[in-house]
């Protein structure tokens, strides 16, 4: 299929009928029944809490490799109602896990299989979501007070309205403040070569950015949880900065700089070779676009010549040939694929994996296609609406990878070296007959967790923060995620995210740079599965979290700090009591 197959008509056409076809792989909100009715199969909970409303509801992670039929869930209305849930937790032996909106591969909050006949899920979204903002005229010290369960979108928007903003961003507004920040979210945003970075901004994390924060930890004294607001200046806020779900934020304070317009531009016309080329070759190459504009990413699908480029560049002004946009989303076909490619995602998923090469191509050409069905190549907005590219309806992947901690100069190296690497074994299970990478490769990048970005006076960057700078190498100052994604249950993926994942950890380290988990989503692979590998959980990973830190300040002393906040650990799961004992 080319790009000129699909034309305007048959693309918007397609893309309808897509919609349908996709529901059989996204993801739906699951049926919830209160405590008083009658269907309610789960045994009643001891001398609850009066006031908080309870139900019985399922649980289902993004790409619905978690389910669960039913789970005890409540939704506060209050802080203090989160008090008074973890309390009765403590007394009657339960677990908490927030829950927000779900969407995230690694089991944080739920485990498959685990038994949750102790476990209440704490919903954060229907009440713990107010957002207000608190300008300020002094550049810098504006900032933003939201509940733990506020959306992204919805922060972004009120900022917006007072002409604030954030520099760096992930790409999908429905998450839920608490849980960007309990896995260190980001974006793919560095500032361009010679760029004035504006008061306020950073480009790390969204962790960096918080100023303040509130969580429920247990209070010695007073012998029971309570509410307990952390600064920036407290030493004690650094693990909680990026905490993977051992404790509960209630609320948070996070810095905003000035709002400003951003030029996207796509492109699906350089062939791999070329824009992945080797540190110093002539072209269009990566490294050129980050010098140039600093926002880069780039999705190359399988078995193609030519990657899909995003790049975004601060201008005040519209282009001549820019499409204006007033709201996020503007690519409806990455949102909802037309049935030619969920026909062959289909196939694929059952048994053709000979279908794959076709299936990326096809993929590449749906997306030249949408490009130019919805004049899409090249749009000019505020930066939130060019920045929320994604909904969460978009194709259910699972994903293999990390980041990659290194000096700037080192981008284009980075990058050929895995390309390299993952063509070459691409073509050599290809010619084998097995195709167990059906999703695409994905490369963006973005700042590390600078302190002098940060507004306020600081105790230092969140302790367990994939972006977390390494003392002993200040050169170090970019982090490069590289992602592989494929369809969930593809056979020989998990296997070859496996080999993946050992190939970064090995190729990337040393002086050159020093490869890190990306919390939300898959690391830790065996052949099998993720999240199971022993060595990786119980050492591999902490040993990366005491390299090139002080020893009082590193994976041991944050595990510590969740212990003494949370003693009797009722913010914990089965992972994190391996991850984190």
């Amino acid at each position: 299929m080319t790009a000129q197959e699909l034309s305007r008509r048959g693309f918007l056409a397609t893309a309808a009928a897509g919609a349908a076809a996709l529901t059989t792989l996204g993801w739906t909100p699951a049926h919830a029944l209160p405590s008083s009715d009658a269907r309610v199969t789960l045994p009643p909970l001891p001398a609850f809490p009066e006031g908080i409303p309870l139900s019985q509801q399922g649980y289902e992670n993004w790409v619905k490799e978690i389910v669960f039929d039913e789970v005890w869930t409540c939704a506060p209305a209050t802080a203090e109602d989160v008090v008074r849930v973890a309390n009765w937790a403590h007394a009657n032996g339960y677990r908490l896990r927030p829950r927000g909106t779900m969407h995230g591969w690694s089991p944080l909050t739920l485990v498959p299989g685990q038994n949750v006949d102790k476990v209440l899920l704490v919903d954060t979204l229907s009440h713990l979501n107010h957002v207000v903002v608190n300008p300020s005229t002094e550049p810098g010290r504006s900032t933003v007070t939201a509940g733990g369960g506020a959306m992204l979108m919805a922060v972004l928007t009120e900022l917006e309205k007072h002409g604030l903003g954030w520099a760096n961003s992930p790409a999908i507004g429905e998450l839920s403040l608490a849980g960007i920040l309990a896995i260190d979210a980001h974006g793919a945003t560095l500032p361009a070569d010679g760029e004035t970075v504006l008061p306020g901004a950073s480009f790390g994390s969204i962790s960096n950015l918080i100023t303040k924060l509130t969580a429920v930890v247990w209070d010695t004294g007073r012998g029971e949880y309570v509410l307990r607001e952390f600064t920036r200046a407290d030493p004690g806020i650094r693990p909680l900065l990026t905490h993977l779900g051992r404790t509960f934020v209630t609320e948070v304070t996070l810095q905003a700089g000035p709002n400003y317009r951003l030029r996207c531009e796509s492109s699906t016309d350089i062939p791999w070779r070329e824009l992945f080329a080797p540190a110093g070759s002539a072209g269009r190459t990566f490294e050129s676009f980050v010098a140039k504009s600093g926002r880069v990413e780039a999705i190359w699908f399988p078995f193609t010549d030519t990657p899909y480029l995003k790049v975004w560049t601060p201008t005040p002004t519209k282009p001549s040939k820019s499409r204006e946009v007033t709201g996020p989303y503007n690519y409806p076909y990455s949102d909802n694929l037309p049935k030619p490619v969920t026909d062959l995602l289909g196939q694929i998923v059952n048994g053709a994996g000979a279908l794959t090469p076709l299936f990326g191509q096809t993929q590449l050409a749906t997306f030249k296609a949408g490009l130019a069905a919805t004049n899409g190549a090249d749009l000019w907005g505020w930066s939130k609406d060019v920045q929320f590219y994604l909904r969460a309806t978009t194709l259910r992947m699972t994903a293999g990878g990390g980041v990659v901690i290194t000096r700037r100069s080192n981008i284009a190296r980075v990058i050929n070296e895995f390309v390299t690497w993952h063509n070459k074994r691409q073509q050599e299970l290809k010619a084998k007959g097995k195709y167990p990478i059906n999703g695409p490769f994905e490369v963006r990048l973005c700042g590390l967790d600078d302190q002098s970005e940060v507004t306020v006076e600081t105790a230092g960057p969140p302790t367990i923060s994939a972006l977390r700078p390494r003392p002993d190498h200040p050169e170090w100052d970019t982090a490069i995620w590289m992602n592989v994604v494929g369809v969930p249950g593809t056979p020989g993926m998990a296997a070859y995210f496996r080999e993946m994942e050992r190939f970064m950890r090995a190729n990337y380290s040393g002086d050159y740079a020093t490869f890190r988990p990306e919390w939300a989503k898959g690391w830790a692979f065996t052949d099998q599965a993720a999240f199971v590998d022993a060595e990786t959980i119980g050492t591999v990973i902490p040993q990366t979290y005491r390299a090139g830190v002080p020893s009082g300040d590193n994976w041991d002393s944050a595990g510590a700090a969740f212990n003494a906040y949370d003693p009797h650990r009722i913010f914990t799961n089965p992972l994190l009591d391996r991850l984190l004992p």
